[in-house]
């Protein structure tokens, strides 16, 4: 759903408003908590995690209008909230795309530390870098690739931290249109996404259990690290009101899913498998 052009610009369908206004509510109804995490309240610390960070900006499809990207909209609505983000991690495995979107960032006064790495790696040194120096912090990360490809070992590293919440994309279009391909491959996307499936789920059964049945296994993997992913999906669409992706949060406390609540605003949500 996203795609480069010539000029390292990222272009993105229109969806992509209502998928960071989600974002930028969780991270304005999080503030207050978020306040006590930094001078004068506390020096625990707040920080951002954005491991698919593309350009910093990027173009509507099919018009002029420049919106910008994920790790951008944090960071204003952090500021405009009264709590700025102590620390903002971003990584793009393109390095003109991360440099582009490190410089915006820098120039908005954020602290950012930008890495240029796949992101199941780039994650091994952010965690890192947060157990040394925000051990007693609160953490934020948009986990938001590109398809189906998420990494578990994404989701096991975040979870590594203590105050860990986790804004979560998952593709319902990738799941639906490719899973007779997934299904029949050896070494297949679901393989990445929730190892173990196989095990798991009957691949005999119809499509729509299928698919039910791998992100309920998806969702007790994460269960299993002591993350509980939300009942509240928020199922993104397209032009044609074809299902795009879900966002869910994934948080060790309830009072993030309470955030997450307020910000998803339920009503019309979109079901897993309808």
């Amino acid at each position: 759903m996203n795609t480069k052009n010539n000029h390292e610009q990222s272009i993105v369908g229109p969806w992509v408003r209502e998928k960071h206004a989600y974002l930028q509510r969780y991270i304005n109804t999080a503030r207050k908590t978020r306040q006590k995490y930094l001078p004068p309240l506390g020096r625990g610390g707040a920080t951002y995690i954005d491991l698919f960070c593309g350009s910093g900006q990027a173009s509507i499809r099919g018009s002029s209008e420049l919106v910008d990207g994920s790790a951008v909209v944090a960071w204003k609505a952090s500021v405009e909230g009264g709590a700025p983000f102590s620390q903002i991690f971003i990584n793009d495995s393109n390095s003109d795309l991360l440099a582009a979107c490190t410089e915006k960032l820098q120039k908005l006064g954020a602290p950012v530390t930008g890495y240029c790495l796949p992101a199941h790696e780039a994650v091994i040194e952010i965690v890192k870098e947060i157990k040394q120096r925000y051990p007693h912090g609160l953490h934020f990360a948009f986990v938001d690739p590109f398809n189906l490809a998420l990494n578990f070992e994404i989701i096991q590293q975040l979870a590594s931290c203590k105050r860990m919440d986790m804004l979560v994309h998952l593709s319902a279009m990738d799941l639906q249109r490719n899973l007779e391909s997934n299904l029949k491959a050896d070494e297949s996307t679901f393989d990445i996404l929730a190892p173990g499936w196989r095990e798991a789920v009957d691949t005999l059964a119809p499509p729509i259990e299928i698919r039910r049945r791998i992100v309920e296994f998806w969702r007790s993997k994460i269960e299993s690290l002591g993350v509980w992913p939300s009942q509240q999906h928020k199922l993104i669409t397209g032009e044609k009101n074809q299902p795009l992706y879900w966002l869910l949060l994934a948080a060790k406390h309830e009072l993030a899913h309470d955030f997450w609540e307020v910000a998803s605003n339920p009503e019309g949500q979109g079901s897993l498998f309808g």
